[in-house]
């Protein structure tokens, strides 16, 4: 079955289960330990991915794995609560599915958050960072074998994946809340080991301020669709090559909870505006 086939009958078959007459404009989607901002969507419509027909099932027990279609600061959204990687054997067009739905939806503007690892010594552990670009050291692109497709270009431009509005928009409002909102470059990995401290110190030297496993493909999936991103790390632990620390993954899950209050907070107060 053709990619694009199995975009359609996903939407298809999400749309049949959805209000009469809902659109949703803005999707956003949920890394690990930032579930609990679904729990602020009204009126949700909850569609788990094993309903979905050809949809890939998420193999991390934090990521919940469903759509939620309702209202969230009073705007129309699709939250996806669970995502798909690279690391558990999936390939760069599975994991960018959930996105192509969401534009095939009618979402024009995407909003990818996730947990990640701070590079940057000032930046520490529990911060909110903005992603103002990426890195893309997985290998694999979501573009690569697609065919020709009307309208979409088949080399898109990404020398701004992350849109400077919204980039803005975020600052200012992080401001009027009183929160500290960090900026910096997003390193993708292929994963799922740890990085090591040659790594590391590496990445850092190539200037990236945080890394992590996701995003990256969604990203450059979102960007093929015209849709704007914005993107948002939360920054569950720091790694730094002359004193690092072993860190599990059920302290990088707590980390996130407990920087979820705000990255809630700063959706609330950003989605009127977008």
């Amino acid at each position: 079955m053709h990619l694009s086939e199995k975009v359609q009958l996903g939407s298809k078959a999400i749309a049949s289960l959805l209000p009469q007459g809902f659109t949703p404009e803005i999707g956003i989607i949920l890394g690990t330990g930032l579930g609990g901002v679904s729990q602020a969507v009204s009126s949700p419509t909850q569609i788990p991915y094993a309903e979905i027909p050809e949809y890939p099932l998420s193999t991390v027990a934090s990521h919940t794995g469903r759509f939620i279609f309702g209202s969230l600061g009073g705007r129309n959204v699709v939250v996806q609560e669970g995502r798909c990687h690279l690391y558990e054997g999936y390939s760069p067009e599975e994991v960018t599915r959930g996105v192509r739905i969401m534009a095939a939806l009618g979402a024009k503007t995407l909003i990818v958050t996730n947990a990640a690892g701070s590079l940057d010594p000032l930046i520490p552990a529990g911060s909110i960072m903005t992603i103002t670009d990426h890195i893309n050291f997985t290998g694999q692109s979501p573009l690569a074998g697609l065919p020709e497709i009307p309208g979409l270009d088949r080399f898109p431009d990404m020398s701004a994946p992350y849109d400077q509005r919204l980039l803005e928009l975020a600052h200012k409002k992080a401001l009027e809340l009183g929160m500290r909102l960090e900026k910096g470059v997003y390193l993708g990995l292929l994963g799922p080991q740890l990085e090591t401290r040659a790594e590391t110190r590496m990445f850092r030297a190539w200037g990236a301020d945080a890394v992590g496993m996701s995003s990256v493909m969604e990203v450059i999936a979102a960007r093929h669709l015209k849709m704007k991103v914005l993107g948002l790390s939360t920054l569950s632990n720091q790694n730094l090559p002359d004193g690092m620390a072993e860190v599990t993954l059920e302290e990088i899950i707590e980390t996130s909870k407990k920087t979820a209050a705000n990255l809630e907070k700063l959706l609330l107060a950003l989605l009127p505006e977008l």
